[in-house]
């Protein structure tokens, strides 16, 4: 009898672990991808809000969605050049959809990751809200108001982006980020519930602080066992806390632990480790919840002295600024065109990104904790003082709050996130107010997050103006250009811990070359001097031209990289962007600021960047080898991993030269001579790289290059080509400007094209577009089906075909 019980006993047990495996192996909390099947139309549409209303004419759509970049440019639009001449407005979306009976007892929510702007929400015609604000993140509980089984629902947005100008930048109309139906069991872990923060960390162990917010909307008092696990990255237990909970009807929890980790794996920019922990709510041993956060370990600091360390490593904050359109595709938050940009600025040697100037998608962060980015994330761009008609300040009063804390409660897990911005170039340095102000936000901050330092981008200096510096509250003081100053900021800022929070604002059109190349050229201040550009609207590739404000790249980058005590930079910009198309008006109608052109092609200084933030040998020549015949021309040669660089012109020597002093860059003045230009350089007298440019020809081919091989049929997935127009031999041809006609086939669709020529007026969204400077671009978009993709590429009228072969691959 005895063996018989232990071996009862046995089984028993072994069946409760296999009851407990199995609930959590099953869906308990159920996240929906909610972004296909929309209806869309421009307009008021009347009692579009309504359950009855019939939408049947309506644009079918899937999300995300930017109705702006759908339309076309003009000078009247009321956006205006700044906001990217490109149309806004009002507009509607609906979906139908059913709710299976199985969910009847549960919480449902709808998880809207951004809308621009002014959204008002309905579920069956019942009005749920409205967030005026459209870089925010927000969530509406829908559960009291669904129908179940077979009865249908309907979900109504109308986004109203008509009062205009609301922006300094282009901002995209609609529902442009990714939009989630999450639904769970009435005791949950709430929206954002959790904070996950590590504030003590060794290399033996790390101290995990972790608080859940649980939330029971039953009729009931629950009574609960809460159970965390820390994972690490191989899906290992490494630590756990569990505890016994009571929670009455219609109330919330905040539940605080902390778990110890030991042998930390930290987060950092060259192995971005990432740990998990979850949360799982079992009520009479029956798993009701579970729900993971994703981390990372590491610990941060600034030293008003040293600069910036992480995990103890002192480390230069090599930043760009970033808008969040992706060119082409307009606001839309695609993560695979968000992962090539990271990607194009990972290979330049960029470790930071400052989210200029607004709160990001989470895509963003999500790919920069994957990819080892450290990021500034910044919440306004104006408070209570307008800088632009219908901006942010409209809302201020009512919503600054509750905005602020969701930007910090959807934020605060990244590891990548390193320091808040809660605001940039803010009339109110100028004025008493900026006191109480910043005070009053930092407080916010600090409420939710007491890990991270706050900082807010400064563009006024002279500390006894400032009143932003003058409240005390900023953990860390930014500041916006006038690097020529910084050398005197341990003075003027005695104690203070300094960040370039912005700099250069440099201007340049990718392949365009003005001489001479050492003449700087500053865009007069406030038009008072017309700009002296060009009549088709480029600017010099060649580093030598900037704003007043601004400088070159080259001319900031000295004063950085030899002072220790400011912790790093952050460029203006990293890419360039729809609106601000600083220096000329319109036709321009992108800006001029970035390192890479609106395509995605790199401009010449990226290599500059290349060869000073990375260790990876560069060898850069510019500009092309395409002139006169006796033409003078400037040949500027990047390099690094080298003493110096030999310069050859059709096979002779034309001498060696290093860089001196505080140089970037190696510089020759020849007369043109057709042919092939090359550069070698050598460390030690041995060859580290060669490069060749070569005067070309007539173009006769097209040559494609794909970002990746193949595409996932997911609906979502991305392939960007590359059309580069080339001669007979082969040789790119630098100043080509032949129509490109795309045809597609498969499981594809065009979904943009573009040249990175910032007055193109042509539409983002046609099946053909010129040429720029040799080059082209035409982004694919997964279309769902299972076929591989043709895209057929021709020019001139046909004259020159190819095509290429995508392979499309199962989800």
């Amino acid at each position: 009898m005895k063996e018989l019980l232990k071996r009862f006993a046995l089984l028993s047990v072994v069946f409760c672990l296999f009851v407990a495996c199995s609930f959590e192996e099953k869906d308990i909390r159920i996240v929906e991808d909610f972004n296909f099947d929309w209806s869309f139309k421009l307009g008021e549409n009347p009692g579009a809000s309504k359950l009855e209303f019939q939408d049947s004419d309506w644009q079918k759509i899937n999300l995300p969605h930017d109705w702006s970049i759908e339309g076309t440019f003009s000078e009247t639009n009321l956006t205006t050049v700044q906001g990217g001449a490109l149309p806004a407005g009002i507009g509607w979306y609906r979906k139908t959809f059913t709710i299976s009976e199985d969910w009847v007892d549960k919480s449902v929510s709808i998880e809207f990751g951004g809308v621009y702007r002014n959204s008002e929400v309905w579920i069956n015609g019942h009005y749920l809200g409205k967030r005026p604000n459209g870089f925010i993140s927000f969530a509406y509980d829908l559960t009291d108001h669904l129908n179940y089984g077979e009865q249908e629902n309907v979900i109504a947005v109308k986004v109203d982006n008509s009062e205009q100008p609301n922006s300094r930048w282009y901002t995209g109309s609609g529902i442009y980020r990714n939009v989630r139906l999450v639904a769970s069991e009435k005791l949950h872990v709430a929206h954002w519930g959790t904070c996950v923060t590590t504030p003590n960390v060794t290399k033996e162990k790390a101290s995990v602080n972790y608080e859940v917010t649980i939330q029971n909307n039953s009729r009931l008092i629950k009574k609960f066992k809460l159970e965390t696990k820390v994972y690490d990255a191989d899906d290992r237990e490494v630590g756990k806390v569990t505890t016994l909970e009571k929670l009455f009807p219609k109330e919330i929890l905040a539940k605080a632990s902390t778990i110890e980790v030991l042998n930390p794996k930290l987060w950092s920019l060259n192995t971005p480790y990432m740990y998990r922990v979850v949360t799982r709510i079992y009520e009479d041993s029956e798993l009701v919840d579970n729900y993971s956060t994703l981390f990372g370990i590491r610990y941060v600091n600034f030293d008003a002295e040293k600069g910036f360390s992480l995990n103890g490593e002192p480390t230069k904050i090599l930043g760009v600024c970033l808008h969040q359109d992706n060119g082409a595709l307009g606001a839309v938050a695609n993560k695979y065109a968000i992962e090539r940009k990271l990607n194009i600025l990972k290979d330049m040697g960029v470790n930071a990104i400052r989210t200029a100037h607004n709160p990001p998608s989470s895509e963003l962060l999500e790919l920069c904790d994957q990819m080892g980015f450290i990021v500034l994330d910044e919440a306004f761009d104006v408070w209570k003082r307008k800088k632009v008609t219908y901006d942010y300040s409209v809302n201020w009063d009512k919503w600054h709050k509750k905005d602020l804390e969701d930007f910090i409660k959807r934020d605060r897990n990244h590891p990548s996130v390193i320091m808040w911005s809660i605001g940039n170039e803010i009339p109110e340095q100028y004025d008493k107010s900026g006191i109480a102000i910043t005070k009053e936000l930092v407080d916010i901050v600090k409420s939710l997050d007491t890990t991270r330092p706050v900082t807010c981008a400064l563009n006024e200096n002279n500390p006894n103006k400032n009143f932003i510096y003058k409240s005390g509250a900023l953990d860390v003081l930014g500041f916006n250009y006038k690097h020529e100053a910084y050398e005197d900021f341990p003075e003027r800022f005695k104690g203070e811990k300094i960040i370039a929070s912005e700099s250069v604002s440099a201007l340049a059109t990718r392949g365009h070359y003005s001489m001479p190349s050492d003449s700087i050229q500053r865009w007069p201040e406030a038009h008072k001097v017309p700009f002296e550009g060009n009549e088709d609207f480029t600017v010099s590739a060649f580093d030598q031209v900037s704003t007043y404000w601004g400088s070159t790249h080259e001319e900031t980058w000295k004063t950085i990289k030899k002072l220790d005590f400011v912790s790093g930079l952050f460029v203006w910009t990293g890419f360039d962007y729809l609106g601000e198309p600083t220096p000329y008006t319109y036709p321009a109608r992108s800006s001029y600021f970035g390192i890479v052109d609106l395509a995605g092609f790199p401009k010449d200084v990226y290599f500059m960047y290349q060869s000073e933030w990375t260790t990876k040998p560069v060898l850069h020549i510019v500009p092309h080898w395409n002139w006169e015949e006796g033409q003078e021309v400037d040949v500027w040669v990047y390099y690094n991993n080298a003493d110096e660089v030999e310069l050859f012109l059709n096979g002779e020597s034309l001498g060696s030269k290093s860089k001196q002093d505080d140089d970037l860059h190696v510089c020759w003045q020849l007369n043109f001579q057709p042919g092939t230009l090359k550069a070698v350089s050598r460390k030690n007298g041995k060859v580290v790289l060669e490069k060749e440019i070569h005067t070309a020809g007539e173009v006769s081919k097209i040559e494609l290059v794909t970002n990746k091989e193949q595409i996932i049929n997911d609906h979502y997935d991305l392939v960007y080509v590359t059309v580069n127009l080339l001669d007979s031999d082969g040789n790119f041809v630098p100043k080509a400007d032949s129509l490109i006609h795309f045809e597609i086939e498969g499981g594809g669709e065009i979904v943009g094209v573009d040249n990175g020529y910032q007055a193109n007026l042509s539409s983002f969204k046609a099946k053909e577009i010129k040429a720029f400077n040799g080059k082209c671009l035409v982004i694919i978009q997964s279309n769902g089906k299972d076929d591989d993709i043709k895209l057929s590429v021709s020019a001139d009228e046909g004259a020159i075909k190819t095509f290429i072969e995508i392979e499309t691959v199962q989800n």
